[in-house]
């Protein structure tokens, strides 16, 4: 029975267009980066208690960090020092922006999200394949929001 006998279609690997199964490949972290995106956003409403420039610098530092894992499977030195000077400086500008100008945070954000894209073209740091897009897209959906929460003088927090 040869392989269009079935149902008079192609096989699947002969059916699709690389370009679109790339752009199906990204869907689902890019949907779930405008969700946690959002929820990025939204976190100083989750802490109360904590001003919201430390949430969000909080949240940075977290974000930045992840890629050190990443590194440490990856197992080469040099990612894993390249990653961890890269979190650090993340790190750094995150804990200035606690007590200085909420755009450092913005800027923070959207310079992550701009490493993510980095990373995703250049495959720097191995086996990422679906983190990039997904993490790049939570660092730009939660700066534009933040963005728009100081342009508009909106206060997350109780």
């Amino acid at each position: 029975m040869s392989a269009q006998s079935g149902s008079g279609r192609a096989p699947d690997a002969q059916r699709r267009d690389p370009a679109a199964a790339g752009a199906r490949g990204l869907r689902i972290p890019i949907t779930w980066g405008v969700v946690w995106g959002c929820l990025q956003a939204a976190s100083p409403l989750a802490f109360p208690w904590l001003d919201a420039a430390t949430v969000y610098a909080l949240g940075l530092a977290l974000i930045a960090a992840i890629y050190i894992g990443f590194s440490v499977a990856d197992g080469r030195g040099e990612v894993i020092a390249v990653e961890t000077c890269v979190a650090a400086v993340f790190v750094v500008l995150a804990a200035v922006a606690v007590t200085g100008s909420a755009w450092l945070l913005v800027a923070g954000l959207a310079g992550h999200g701009l490493k993510d894209l980095w990373q995703h073209r250049t495959g720097f740091v191995a086996n990422t394949r679906w983190w990039p897009p997904f993490c790049a897209t939570v660092d730009v959906v939660a700066a534009a929001l933040i963005a728009a929460g100081i342009l508009a003088d909106v206060h997350l927090g109780w």
